[in-house]
């Protein structure tokens, strides 16, 4: 959880940053497609507001009208992040791009005169420096993601980042780090169409740029809700991560076979395990009760994720 919170607090750090930056670009070159990043940023802002308030709704301790506590708020945080990502920002990217296709545009030109200093530069490069910071931020943010993923790689082993993606139950980390990908990609897509549009003279290349960034961020906030989709309507462990759960009980001294087995996500890393578990006839009461103990705490112990185990004994 602090691992998440710290993650998300330097996505939110970053975002102000590059907003703020992005609206003293506008002021002063008074370009739409600047005001429209700026937007964008602002809109990647209050996603990682909604992040932190998951994170802060799913710490609430258990009571009676929620016996297992609040942690799929942070699944339902997330996916709403992912419904903002790809209505506001991605959409908004494609229409402003289809717009400048259909309609035109202009090619920044010009110079404006930097307040203080009272330098003039050429408008273009206002853009330049404003991405550049952006994409330095965005390299910061991304980093202590990758940092808070890396983790949870080596904790359960998984080879790949797409196998992170797919298994993880941390879906705050996944967030801010799907979110930040797809900004410092965005800046430099972002980079390269005004670079081309003004080496050219052609406006259409920042327009193709701009659809490609709201394709690009629709595409991943699709892939981003489906995984917290998973989550949200109630996932099991990933079913080889499972099956060395099934070999505890069913290697233990005592079990003659296991009946039902059931996994699944209450919360981000947060599990419970419930068995159906036939024993031998041989076993009394208090021998069941003790296999039962030892069963219990030898999953938790394997699998840190396991908040809860309920074993149900078949005799």
């Amino acid at each position: 959880m602090a691992s998440s919170k710290s993650v998300v607090l330097a996505a939110l750090i970053a975002n102000g940053a590059i907003a703020v930056m992005k609206f003293g670009g506008y002021l002063l070159t008074q370009s739409p497609s600047m005001l429209s990043e700026t937007y964008h940023s602002i809109s990647d802002t209050g996603n990682q507001v909604f992040l932190l308030f998951g994170i802060r709704y799913s710490g609430r301790e258990a009571d009676q009208s929620h016996p297992f506590g609040y942690g799929k708020a942070q699944f339902f945080y997330s996916f709403l992040v992912a419904v903002l990502l790809f209505g506001i920002a991605g959409w908004e990217s494609l229409k402003h791009g289809y717009h400048a296709i259909m309609h035109g545009g202009e090619v920044a030109t010009g110079s404006v005169t930097l307040p203080v200093v009272g330098a003039q530069i050429p408008s273009v490069w206002v853009n330049y420096i404003v991405l550049t910071g952006a994409i330095i931020f965005e390299t910061w943010a991304l980093y202590k993601a990758y940092q808070g993923l890396s983790k949870q790689m080596v904790e359960h082993e998984w080879e790949t980042l797409r196998e992170a993606f797919r298994k993880t139950s941390d879906v705050t980390t996944l967030t801010a780090f799907t979110e930040d990908s797809i900004a410092l990609g965005g800046a430099g897509i972002a980079m390269l169409a005004i670079f081309l549009s003004r080496y050219t003279g052609n406006p259409v290349y920042d327009a193709i740029g701009s659809v490609v960034i709201g394709l690009m961020l629709m595409g991943f906030a699709l892939a981003l809700a489906w995984e917290n989709k998973r989550l949200l309507i109630g996932e099991s462990l990933p079913s080889d991560e499972e099956e060395q759960l099934r070999s505890i009980i069913r290697e233990w001294q005592g079990v003659e076979h296991i009946d039902e087995f059931r996994t699944v996500y209450f919360g981000p890393e947060e599990l419970i395990v419930t068995a159906d578990v036939s024993f031998d006839d041989s076993l009394d009461v208090e021998g069941i009760d003790d296999a039962i103990t030892g069963i219990e705490d030898t999953i938790i112990e394997r699998e840190p994720q396991v908040r809860k185990v309920y074993i149900e004994p078949e005799v």
